[in-house]
């Protein structure tokens, strides 16, 4: 008769240090949240002082499971021989996005001081031209209700945010940093102009003042999280004897790269590798072109040739091709020394090949709408300034008008798919027009977008 080991849940007592006191707060309480940016906190020198509350998107599962864990649980850090096992402290209270009074109330405590976000790119429900977008019916009813009452739920995280920093001015709490920390170019930037023109679509007076009360830092993040599994549940718990039901695994390399000011101070991030620097603005280049814009080249190309995962693509001779070639032609307008991006380059075969680490096509190439004009068009148009007809981003786009079109297998959840319509070359047509009406005017770009399209086929 097999025996079962016995398991004990995680708890502060017997697993994790003292609850540290809340000074933070976080928007997203996500795998990726977990393995950076509570992972660095969990590692500064002054951890003791710098407690985390965080609130989910929407449902209440996964902070209830954490609750229940006294906030705590297992990164799991996966090398490609070896699994390391760390309890993370660092959250003290998790909770739901929909308990917006518990939301409120953290912004009132005058001790509170910084608020980072892991949000998604399409969060920030932006226009085209980058600012809000008040013609989505969500922004439209947060402005509505929040004219009406300041203090009304609301579900967007612009409306999420103002709402916080208008309690706390109401309160008479000092100014604090809003830390974006999605895959969006100048995203402290980003984060302040759609806060800034919601206070002035309510318009109300105050909302604009209560905008200005925050810095908004630039962020770089880096580190591979994938979707947790039942399988992790398990293997922490034959690993460890601790019965964890919200581990997260991660990879061993981490990077976040910050600039801006912090005007009632914060961890220090940087016992755990964080840079500050004056300008993230090359860091942010280097990761959404060479990282991420192969992400995306994978994940829309790589299933025609039947493959699942990152690991599973890059071992394919012919993938590897397509992602040299698409870095050659992104690294080259790259503000980054190239001995730096040729090491950083290395660094990401390495990681991409990771075998032990699930990295899945299907998730990455959702968004596409979001994602492709940040990682991939400032390539393009570079390129196409010179004169150029660049073959890795025509392959980058051409698979991700496939994948609108349904014919590389994989789910579409993209807002860019209702645009496609006719021929090949509509369809060409109709994806760069919705990029940018511009790239829809140079008909050798269509031309070539649609024979590389059929190429693809």
């Amino acid at each position: 008769m097999t025996v079962q080991p016995v398991t004990r849940p995680l708890s502060r007592a017997v697993d994790g240090r003292p609850a540290a006191p809340v000074r933070m707060l976080h928007l997203g309480l996500g795998g990726f949240f977990r393995a950076h940016q509570a992972w660095y906190t969990e590692h500064a020198g002054d951890a003791d002082r710098w407690g985390i509350a965080a609130f989910t998107g929407r449902s209440p599962a996964i902070a209830d499971r954490l609750t229940a864990q006294d906030g705590l649980y297992t990164l799991v850090t996966r090398a490609p021989d070896r699994d390391r096992f760390e309890v993370v402290g660092s959250l003290t209270s998790a909770h739901s996005g929909g308990d917006h009074t518990a939301w409120l109330d953290h912004w009132r405590r005058p001790e509170l001081a910084v608020i980072t976000l892991t949000v998604t790119e399409a969060a920030y429900t932006r226009a085209p031209g980058g600012g809000l977008d008040t013609r989505r019916a969500d922004v439209r009813a947060d402005i509505a209700a929040l004219r009406a009452d300041p203090k009304a739920p609301v579900s967007t995280v612009a409306a999420r945010l103002l709402a916080g920093l208008a309690a706390r001015q109401r309160a008479g709490g000092g100014p604090v940093a809003v830390v974006p920390c999605d895959n969006l170019p100048r995203n402290g930037e980003v984060t302040a102009r759609v806060i800034g023109e919601l206070a002035d679509a309510i318009g109300r007076p105050g909302w604009r003042e209560a905008a200005t009360h925050a810095s908004y830092v630039a962020t770089m993040v880096d580190r591979i999280t994938p979707w947790t599994t039942a399988d992790e549940v398990t293997a922490v718990r034959d690993a460890t004897g601790r019965r964890d039901e919200v581990p997260v695994v991660t990879e061993p390399f981490t990077e976040w790269v910050l600039g801006g000011e912090f005007p009632a101070g914060r961890p220090r991030w940087e016992d755990a590798g964080a840079r500050f620097v004056a300008d993230v603005t090359p860091y942010e280049e280097r990761k959404l072109a060479l990282l991420n814009g192969a992400h995306s080249l994978l994940a829309y190309a790589a299933p025609f040739r039947g493959h699942a995962t990152v690991a599973e693509a890059v071992a394919d001779p012919v993938c590897r091709v397509w992602v040299r070639e698409w870095w050659d032609e992104a690294s080259a307008h790259l503000d980054f020394p190239e001995t730096a991006s040729a090491a950083y380059r290395d660094a990401l075969t390495a990681r991409f090949a990771n075998p032990r680490i699930r990295h899945t096509l299907a998730k990455i190439a959702e968004d596409g709408a979001q994602k492709i004009p940040v990682r991939v068009l400032p390539t393009l148009y570079a390129e196409r300034a010179s004169g150029a007809m660049p073959p890795g981003a025509l392959r980058v786009i051409a698979a991700w008008l496939l994948h609108l079109l349904g014919s590389n297998g994989i789910p579409v959840r993209d807002a860019a798919a209702p645009v496609l319509t006719g021929s090949p070359s509509d369809a060409a047509h109709a994806v760069l027009a919705f990029l940018d009406p511009a790239l829809a005017r140079d008909t050798e770009l269509v031309e070539a977008l649609t024979a590389r399209a059929r190429e693809l086929a």
